[in-house]
C-alpha cells in the first residue's frame, strides 16, 4: 500500500555511534553450503552450527505459513527516504512485527541483491532470510524486542548504515522439544544503498560469544555461573514507535 509519497505498507530514533563490535565472539570459519529446504542455499560459518542444523525440526504439515501471504515482489519504496526517516520507518515496523524472529518482513525495504550474515550463517535473498528465521525460531515463545533503531557511521567507507539493537529470547526449533535461548542482545547493522535507499546487506552481531550462547542452551544451569547472566528484560517503549508524522498524516 502507499503511505504518503512512499510506496510502503507501514512503519524514534536519534543518531548515535554503534556499540563496539564484540571482540570475543569465536567464529570457526567453516563455510558449508546446504539446501535450506526452501530451494535456496545457505552457508554455515561454524562447524557446531552445521552439526546442529541436522537436528532442526521439520515444518508441521497442513499448517498455514503466514509468510505465504507476503508479496515478495511488492514495489520498493519510492522515492528513497533519507536515512533518519528510513530508520524511523524500520523502527516502527520492526517494533510491531519483530521480523528478526517471525520472518514477517516488508520486502519493500530490501534490495533484490540483499545478503545476510551473522557469526553462524550466510545467505542471499530476503525471502530465504525470512523463511529461515521463521523455521528456526519457535513462533509461540520467541521475541525480538526492539530497543533502538539508529543511524550510525561505523564504517568511513560506507556511512549508510542503520543499526537495530534488540533483545532475543524464546526457543529455537532444534531437537525434539527445542532449545531455550538465554536472552541476549543483538545488533543488526543494515547497509543501505546510496542510490536507491534499499537495504542491501544485514550483519548481525551479539553481545556474548557463540560458545556462551550454545553452552547456555545445552546446559542452562550454567547460566550466570560459567556463562554470562541473561540480558535484563526490556521495558516496553512508551509511546510505541510510530511512522514519521509527515507520512502518517498523508496516509489517511
Amino acid at each position: 500500500g502507499e503511505v504518503g509519497a512512499f510506496q510502503i505498507k507501514q512503519p524514534t530514533t536519534t543518531t548515535s555511534i554503534a556499540p563496539p563490535r564484540p571482540s570475543d565472539v569465536v567464529v570457526v570459519h567453516q563455510t558449508t553450503p546446504k539446501d535450506d529446504g526452501d530451494g535456496g542455499d545457505l552457508e554455515y560459518r561454524n562447524a557446531i552450527t552445521n552439526v546442529l542444523s541436522n537436528f532442526m525440526q521439520e515444518e508441521k504439515a497442513n499448517v498455514n505459513n503466514p509468510l505465504d501471504s507476503i508479496d515478495w515482489n511488492a514495489p520498493k519504496i519510492q522515492p528513497a527516504p533519507d536515512l533518519e526517516t528510513l530508520a524511523q520507518m524500520l523502527d516502527a515496523e520492526l517494533y510491531e512485527k519483530e521480523w528478526f524472529v517471525t520472518g514477517n518482513v516488508n520486502p519493500s525495504y530490501f534490495s533484490d541483491q540483499f545478503k545476510f550474515q551473522d557469526p553462524d550463517v550466510k545467505l542471499n535473498g530476503i525471502e530465504d532470510y525470512a523463511r529461515g528465521v521463521y523455521k528456526l525460531f519457535d513462533q509461540e515463545t520467541s521475541r525480538a524486542e526492539i530497543i533502538s533503531t539508529t543511524v550510525n557511521n561505523i564504517d568511513n567507507n560506507n556511512p549508510n548504515v542503520i543499526t537495530v539493537t534488540w533483545r532475543l529470547s524464546g526457543k529455537v526449533n532444534i531437537g525434539p522439544v527445542g532449545l531455550t535461548i538465554k536472552p541476549y542482545i543483538c545488533y543488526s547493522d543494515l547497509t543501505v544503498g546510496s542510490d536507491d535507499g534499499l537495504i542491501t546487506f544485514q550483519e548481525d552481531r551479539f553481545d556474548i560469544p557463540g560458545w556462551d550462547i550454545l553452552a547456555s542452551a545445552l546446559f542452562p544451569f550454567l547460566s550466570g555461573i560459567l556463562t554470562s547472566p541473561p540480558a535484563p528484560p526490556v521495558t516496553p517503549r512508551q509511546p510505541a514507535p510510530k511512522m514519521p508524522a509527515s507520512l502518517a498524516k498523508n496516509s489517511k
